[in-house]
């Protein structure tokens, strides 16, 4: 008696439903709330960075993880440098109460980091990715780890400065 063929395997493109992921984080983090009358949007990002002290490093530890699941692309170092750029200084201005807070809101790092991912694909598809390089990344590390320990050492300097002003 002959075997019946198998079904087909319906293959699953990995690549793609982590950029779904990935596109639904930023959205999540920087446009998921629509302001009503104003039709102005903000996402969870600058709501967590309320929370004094621990918000703007958790949103940091969220922008940086699209970074680094970025980097399974293959992006230039220079792609990645500026979406180290665009975390870096929105987690450093972040830290500043109310201005920060309305910088956070209005500059949307995660946003500008993914429109650049999909720019590289876009690219990609073109021409072709260049070789990641493994000390790139190594220093990128490094310079990650700078960025948020300068970040915590400016929420203790300012913790520090309003405990002094305020007495407390």
């Amino acid at each position: 008696m002959p075997v019946p063929p198998l079904a087909p395997l319906e293959v699953v493109d990995l690549e793609d439903e982590r950029l779904k992921r990935l596109n639904a984080l930023g959205h999540f983090l920087d446009n998921s709330i629509r302001i009503p009358g104003v039709g102005y949007r903000v996402g969870y990002d600058a709501v967590i960075g309320l929370i004094p002290g621990v918000g703007d490093l958790i949103g940091f530890a969220l922008s940086i993880y699209i970074v680094l699941a970025a980097t399974r692309y293959r992006l230039p170092a220079s792609a990645v440098l500026r979406m180290v750029l665009n975390v870096g200084l929105e987690t450093l201005l972040g830290t500043v109460p109310l201005v920060g807070d309305l910088f956070d809101a209005t500059y949307k790092a995660n946003a500008r980091n993914l429109d650049l991912l999909r720019a590289h694909l876009a690219a990609r598809t073109q021409g072709g990715a260049p070789p990641s390089n493994l000390r790139f990344y190594a220093g990128l590390f490094l310079a990650l780890a700078g960025i948020l320990a300068l970040a915590a050492l400016m929420l203790f300097s300012l913790t520090r400065a309003l405990q002094t002003l305020f007495g407390s």
